[in-house]
């Protein structure tokens, strides 16, 4: 099963010193947000990724064609023009880095990869949020609601727009509706059913396109997580997860390498 990971929109204002960088290549102890993000689902088995990307994509691709490069000891010999490995270290990643546009919406770019997609389920996430949501349980929990998409949902960390849900998980769009007493938020991460590349039109977010389309059929569910969920957008929430990652308790990843 594919994962896209959504890495488009405009350069990191996360800190002074990585300005001009795609956000999610912005390095949490000394690796980008990226690789963090891929390492979380590799943990549970998923290998083959679609990177949907804008803003300077070629500094992705930079990074993934030298990806061995990066994870190992090397030594250069300048007189000869020569290159050692050392310790080469690698992912088992197959990945698929594409140019979705500088200005597209997110909907747009998840369109834009339709041919790369060769089952009938596919996962997308966010470049720019960390969380310890249980993969594998998500995706049972959507096969066992048989609906065309599912929406993971957190609590909100006081500058999200919160949603509402009803008790059976569906989202309302009607104000009037019944709200429950416990706030949530969209946690940028969803599974999808290859049947909605239907309604993805036009240069809008996935979270419209989806909720505008499938919510008001029911064909829009929501799997609840309480654990760790984070978007990294500021430089403060780039402090708290270096420190996290510094302690050795970062709770995206089981194995801290």
């Amino acid at each position: 099963m594919k994962v896209v990971i959504l890495a488009g929109g405009t350069r990191s204002t996360i800190s002074n010193e990585q300005q001009g960088i795609p956000k999610p290549m912005v390095e949490i102890g000394g690796k980008p947000l990226l690789w963090h993000i891929m390492k979380s689902f590799s943990a549970y088995g998923f290998h083959e990724f679609i990177i949907c990307g804008g803003y300077k994509v070629s500094l992705i691709k930079e990074y993934f064609m030298d990806f061995y490069i990066y994870q190992s000891d090397i030594t250069v010999d300048l007189q000869n023009n020569t290159v050692q490995i050392h310790k080469n270290r690698t992912e088992d990643w197959k990945v698929t880095v594409v140019d979705t546009g500088l200005y597209s919406g997110t909907g747009m770019r998840v369109a834009q990869i339709e041919n790369y997609i060769d089952d009938d389920t596919f996962i997308v996430t966010n470049g720019d949020c960390l969380s310890d949501i249980d993969i594998k349980d998500m995706l049972a929990y959507h096969e066992t609601k048989g609906k065309k998409a599912t929406m993971a949902v957190a609590r909100p960390t006081g500058r999200n727009e919160t949603l509402q849900i009803a008790a059976d998980g569906r989202i309302m769009r009607n104000e009037d509706n019944h709200r429950e007493s416990q706030a949530w938020t969209n946690a940028c991460m969803y599974v999808l059913d290859r049947k909605v590349f239907h309604i993805l039109n036009g240069n809008y977010s996935l979270e419209d396109l989806l909720t505008d389309n499938l919510a008001d059929d029911g064909q829009l569910i929501t799997y609840k997580h309480n654990g760790f969920w984070t978007p990294v957008e500021t430089y403060r929430d780039r402090v708290n997860m270096e420190n996290l990652w510094n302690a050795g308790v970062a709770p995206w990843i089981r194995v801290q390498q």
